[in-house]
């Protein structure tokens, strides 16, 4: 299979120093916002819609790894948003227009309640991220992604952003979306490889390298955080 394009550490051979310098640039904490997406107990948990999402999050290894990008942009000034979806009680304002919002549906008449509905556990932040007082929170109760709909672009907009990393789920749906959307707006998109996840792996992989390659800078979240270091 084809590896993917990617920037290298430094060292790495003769010349990627000049690749390293250029992620640094377009990583830069006076412009650069780190936004997680759907990271939440009832999207990655036990009690997700889709339960092959969270086998496929464990087996990555992803919630750690997003912890450890949010760790090292907070402690260099970056600011981490959280893109999230909180659902209503009974669910409303929310469009049954595509398979995976009928299956949301289909589980709030089964049992009563959808597992992210506000004010459930499922709502919450995985605990991996370790959310803390300066982040922020963008909550919606519709669509599919994070730029859709909310505030999101106008916060990154008034706290100076220009550059916006990308982690979380998933590589089939949101995160390509959000990736897209955020394209659209005119942000420079950095994606972190392995805090990223789809179902399946292969598929995902294919996304990453066919397409989100094409919008965005592919990097690990080692050469991420070294450009921060």
């Amino acid at each position: 299979m084809r590896r993917f394009r990617s920037i290298r550490p430094l060292g790495y051979r003769r010349g990627m120093s000049k690749a390293l310098e250029r992620l640094r640039v377009t990583v830069d904490p006076a412009h650069t916002v780190v936004i997680t997406n759907e990271l939440q107990k009832g999207i990655v948990g036990d009690e997700a819609i889709l339960a092959a999402l969270p086998v496929a999050v464990r087996e990555a290894g992803i919630l750690p790894v997003a912890g450890r990008v949010c760790a090292a942009a907070r402690a260099r000034g970056v600011r981490v948003l959280h893109a999230v979806v909180e659902e209503r009680f009974d669910g409303a304002g929310q469009s049954l227009n595509c398979r995976i919002f009928a299956l949301g549906a289909k589980r709030r008449a089964e049992v009563g309640y959808g597992p992210i509905d506000a004010g459930r556990p499922g709502a919450e932040i995985v605990d991996e991220l370790d959310v803390q007082p300066v982040d922020i929170k963008m909550s919606r109760i519709h669509g599919m992604t994070a730029f859709t709909g909310t505030e999101l672009d106008a916060v990154v907009r008034n706290l100076g952003g220009r550059t916006v990393v990308i982690m979380g789920v998933s590589v089939n749906l949101g995160v390509l979306g959000t990736a897209l959307s955020a394209c659209d707006l005119g942000y420079q998109v950095v994606i972190v490889r392995d805090a990223v996840c789809g179902i399946p792996k292969e598929y995902a992989d294919a996304v990453l390298e066919n397409s989100l390659s094409m919008i965005a800078t592919i990097v690990d979240a080692d050469e991420l955080i070294a450009a921060w270091s």
